[in-house]
């Protein structure tokens, strides 16, 4: 495929340029690790326990080394020989390479058998025999704030980022982190408004289900390790493995080609460990490729528990906000504790209340470790508080719209930390979201057994900071440019939006820039690619780089006399007398943070807003429970759009992942910790007739000033308000109130029936 490399005038920014590797996917030809074989590698296949919690008292592998075909069986005990103290995290140094002394869910990886055949090395896990000491367990994440089973005897902070190093280890606690924030007093405001409303709300566990299962690769020598690895934060494994090594990080690389999603499943440490160690053992190649059934036992999304509690006055304003959350973060923090906090902090919605408590709880229990997936704790929020705002202005006969008017967060006014609110366009976001729902005009509300009714719901989300990304940009002889970042392009189009940003600063058309796909030897540092923060970090680094490539570029000009729009071939030409030469341009990005006071205040919390609202059509079947969704209207502040197709296409898969969490999708869990429904088969994720008939996407006209060329990030926006808006419609339509998720049709119908 022949790309232009020639200067342009026309704008990069606001072109809808098909993704650029488009033509890689469509022909079969993009690197996914999956595909990958090295000389002599070896397959492992994981053992699993098979209890909630308890200790290991014996694991016998002898009959599994004894397969024919088989070339090792390696447990926690063969790691510690390598590694002494082989725990990570990036929140707490709490989860072992493989399970040491005891398990703590069912699923958790205590052996591994290696064989150049993969289906060998499967068969010889079925022939290791584990026994344990049976430990009491616990699995909601309400109690176990007072459980006497405790998932953690001994906590070790990780201290990897700036927020997190105030954490503290603690000893008979299932608390991995408790977050609290003081506005105003709320009790006192509570005991004088007009009305007091309060309401309890539930999460399911869900899975991330990317496509393409979590997979990496490891590849050593005495002196280094190569590891090639489907990773949102190749910058953290780098030094997380290094760590875990004793080894400076010019000994790890990490390289990470294309991903079949993500949804942040692949974000910190997940097979990357195991699989150096393993390499580093064996002395050879090492490849871990999950199944689908895995990953249910590896990361997951919080379960939740959300109180809220508001006082409103005599017209319709909020006064007061109490939020209790807990979170169930599983058997290992992940970055569970991050998303106490920073999503914590934005409990009480998008609205502008003087008076707010909030208590926010990261809570130990024995199910498999939970994560970020798309939202970071944010839909989980959104679907309380906008639960809660509807049936609050329901109770109060206003107009849901209207009462969300009455009570919104506007531009320079301070949120609940206390940091003042700029560049969100919540109002704006509202009003398109009921204009497209036509929601002062009548409604067919359906007649007979079908009914119908329309909801609408608004969130909002703080982009975790703070948070680093470097960026370089290289210009070539020949006038074209390669972009250096370590932001991994899963899906969501990121090499493309970054190649626009280096187009429009250097006058040249997107498809004359090639993106360099993370390699910890090549590209730059970048925390990761998680919570919508590239577009914004990233893309900032890339102008900064690209303006520093440009100002170089001017200065040779200068230097030999060249007009002001010489070509850049000319410049070249002209310094080298042939087509030889580069220039290079370097950026880095650093918003500004201030940590929260005692009180969980502060006036910096976060680099910019996300907003999103959703306005929901549906029919209800009164004879089964089942929703049907006639239309979705998503509407989102991202800015000025880099790329509108790409923020509609994001929108909507976004919008689409929610509904299932909405309707279908929970991990079943029996009494003991089982997980019951570990496939696809069933594990209901959304399917083509699942799809709503008709979905409208549309970004509102804002602009982020401190953003690349006004732009934020989109990628989690569509989920945010999607569960209360359909909740609210369903209320709408057949006047019963859901308050957990998912909304399966068995409990649409059960919730029809008790209010008979």
């Amino acid at each position: 495929m022949k790309r232009a490399t020639q200067s342009t005038e026309t704008p990069q920014v606001g072109r809808s340029v098909p993704r650029l590797e488009s033509w890689l996917k469509v022909t079969g030809r993009a690197e996914y690790v999956h595909n990958l074989r090295l000389p002599g590698m070896l397959y492992g296949k994981i053992f699993r326990s098979s209890v909630a919690h308890g200790r290991i008292k014996r694991i016998d592998v002898s009959a599994a080394r004894a397969l024919g075909g088989v070339h090792s069986v390696m447990t926690g005990e063969d790691v510690r020989r390598l590694v002494p103290d082989p725990y990570y995290g990036p929140a707490f140094h709490d989860q072992p390479v493989l399970a040491l002394d005891k398990v703590r869910y069912v699923g958790e990886p205590v052996a591994v058998v290696l064989a150049s055949d993969p289906h060998v090395a499967e068969e010889a896990t079925h022939l290791i025999v584990a026994e344990y000491e049976a430990l009491p367990a616990v699995y909601d994440e309400v109690a176990a704030m007072t459980s006497k089973a405790i998932v953690h005897d001994v906590l070790k902070p990780a201290g990897t980022f700036p927020d997190l190093k105030h954490f503290k280890g603690r000893t008979d606690t299932n608390v991995a982190l408790d977050f609290h924030l003081r506005r105003g007093d709320a009790k006192k405001a509570l005991a004088g408004a007009h009305r007091v409303f309060e309401h309890r709300f539930r999460t399911q566990q869900v899975m991330h289900t990317p496509l393409e299962p979590l997979v990496s690769v490891a590849e050593s020598t005495e002196t280094s390790l190569t590891l090639h690895t489907a990773s949102q934060s190749p910058s953290f494994v780098r030094s997380e493995v290094a760590r875990l090594l004793g080894w400076p990080e010019n000994r790890v690389r990490v390289r990470v080609p294309y991903m079949g999603g993500g949804f942040g499943a692949k974000l910190y440490i997940k097979l990357e460990a195991l699989v150096a160690v393993l390499s580093l053992l064996t002395r050879r190649a090492v490849k871990i490729s999950l199944t689908m059934e895995e990953q249910f036992f590896t990361i997951t999304k919080h379960a939740s528990t959300f109180r809220i509690k508001s006082g409103v006055s005599a017209d319709g304003r909020i006064v007061a906000r109490e939020c209790e959350v807990w979170w169930n973060g599983g058997a290992y923090a992940d970055i569970g504790p991050r998303i106490t906090q920073k999503s914590g902090f934005t409990a009480p919605g998008p609205y502008d209340i003087d008076n707010v408590l909030i208590d926010s709880y990261a809570l130990y229990t024995n199910l498999p470790p939970a994560g970020a997936l798309r939202g970071f704790g944010i839909p989980q929020l959104v679907w309380a508080y906008e639960s809660h705002t509807d049936m609050m202005a329901r109770a109060l006969g206003i107009d849901p719209v209207e009462f969300r008017r009455r009570n919104l967060l506007r531009d320079g006014r301070p949120q609940a930390t206390g940091t003042v609110m700029r560049d969100a366009a919540i109002e704006k976001v509202l009003e398109r979201v009921a204009v497209l729902l036509d929601w002062k005009n009548p409604f067919d509300r359906g007649s007979g057994a079908l009914r119908r009714g329309r909801g609408i719901a608004v969130g909002f989300k703080a982009c975790v900071s703070p948070t680093t990304s470097l960026a370089a940009v290289n210009v070539n002889a020949d006038g074209s440019c390669i972009v250096y970042c370590s932001t991994t392009d899963m899906g969501q189009g990121s090499d493309t939006a970054m190649a626009q940003i280096a187009g429009e600063v250097l006058n040249m058309a997107a498809e004359s820039v090639t993106v360099v796909h993370s390699d910890t030897d090549v590209t730059p540092y970048d925390m990761a690619t998680l919570g919508s923060r590239s577009l914004f970090h990233m893309g900032n680094a890339v102008k900064l780089a690209a303006e520093d490539a440009k100002k170089k570029l001017d200065q040779l000009r200068n230097e030999l006399g060249l007009p002001a729009d010489a070509e850049i071939p000319d410049i070249f030409k002209r310094k080298y007398g042939m087509q030889a030469g580069n220039v290079v341009g370097t950026g880095s990005y650093v918003p500004t943070y201030k940590s929260p006071d005692e009180n969980g205040l502060t006036d910096s919390a976060t680099p910019f807003w996300m907003v999103g609202g959703t306005g929901v059509e549906l029919e209800v079947d009164t004879e089964t429970g089942r929703v049907r969704i006639t239309r979705l209207v998503n509407v989102a502040d991202v800015g000025t759009p880099i790329n509108p197709r790409i923020v509609e296409t994001q929108l909507s898969g976004a919008s689409i992942m929610q509904l299932g969490f909405t309707l279908h999708e929970k991990m079943q869990f029996d009494a003991d910790g089982q997980l019951r429904n570990a496939s696809l088969a069933e594990y209901k994720i959304p399917g083509l007739l699942d799809i709503p008939q008709e979905i409208v996407n549309e970004a509102v006209v804002a602009e982020q000033k401190t953003g690349p060329f006004g732009a934020k990030g989109v990628g989690e926006t569509g989920t945010f308000s999607v569960s209360p808006a359909i909740a609210n419609a369903i209320e709408d339509a057949v006047g019963v109130r859901l308050t957990s998720l998912p909304m399966t049709p068995e409990a649409v119908f059960m919730q029809l029936q008790e209010s008979k």
